[in-house]
């Protein structure tokens, strides 16, 4: 498929093969990071499948060699922060917009990931139907650890696929979890070998390519509303949970100790 990529954006393409398309981010960077320039052409590229009837199927992917380290925190449009109240809720609704536009989508959606898949980028795979990565791929959340709270609506998708214990696991603990744990506690449904994870994606999407689309289509939005009926209504405060906890003396304690290589001392202010 990967001769017939077409650019989208200044960081994505799209390959299409009968009823699959193939959506490849890469911000050029080494790490994919997301900027919120990059949040909001994946998000673009998401709605632009809102009325395509041809694709049943849609993998998402970054790299050959890296998913991505999550948001991009030397992006100035990131770390910009508004004056005012309102203008800062706004400015916080990026991330979680991108996830929510994928999540929507009536198309199968499976994520393949290599290398490395972190905070935000864990955040989108959980936001897809399906997880199809490489063996020697990790996924970590540090937002915990860093003073933050989880937010883009997460935290429900993460206990739909893993369950509550494990979650809590994961992401308040915020340490690194391999592929081969993370098919056994359920963030992953299927491994491949190390630069394989988009060919398994693909041939997986051509399976539900082959079916009928109106059944397809019809069965994952019965599927999503019996596993995800509470999910907005336990998480439609995150990102100003996520607000206030930017203004914690933990959470500037956290990032300097991360910047300083130290061990942090909280204290709950």
């Amino acid at each position: 498929m990967e001769d017939r990529f077409e650019a989208f954006g200044s960081f994505t393409r799209i390959a299409r093969a009968g009823r699959v398309a193939l959506v490849e981010f890469d911000r050029g960077d080494g790490l994919n990071a997301l900027s919120v320039a990059a949040m909001k052409e994946l998000t673009a590229v998401a709605d632009g499948f809102e009325d395509d009837l041809e694709i049943s199927a849609i993998v998402l992917t970054g790299t050959h060699k890296i998913f991505s380290a999550g948001a991009d925190l030397k992006d100035p449009a990131l770390a910009e922060r508004p004056s005012g109240l309102l203008q800062r809720r706004h400015a916080l609704k990026v991330g979680p917009n991108m996830c929510a536009a994928w999540e929507r989508l009536e198309q199968v959606t499976i994520a393949a990931v290599e290398g490395f898949c972190i905070g935000g980028g864990t955040a989108l795979i959980a936001a897809c139907d399906i997880r199809v990565a490489s063996r020697e791929a990790y996924f970590r959340l540090p937002e915990i650890p860093l003073g933050m709270n989880m937010s883009w609506q997460t935290n429900p998708r993460l206990v739909n696929l893993m369950g509550p214990a494990k979650t809590k696991l994961f992401t308040i603990l915020g340490e690194p979890l391999g592929a081969v744990q993370a098919l056994d506690w359920g963030l992953v449904e299927q491994l491949a070998d190390a630069g394989t994870a988009r060919a398994e994606a693909i041939n997986l999407a051509e399976r539900f390519g082959a079916l009928p689309p109106v059944a397809v289509r019809m069965s994952k939005q019965s599927i999503d509303v019996a596993a995800k009926a509470l999910n907005h209504a336990t998480t439609y405060m995150d990102r100003d949970q996520f607000a206030l906890a930017a203004t914690s003396r933990d959470q500037g304690e956290a990032i300097a100790a991360f910047l300083e290589k130290r061990k942090p001392t909280f204290t709950g202010e």
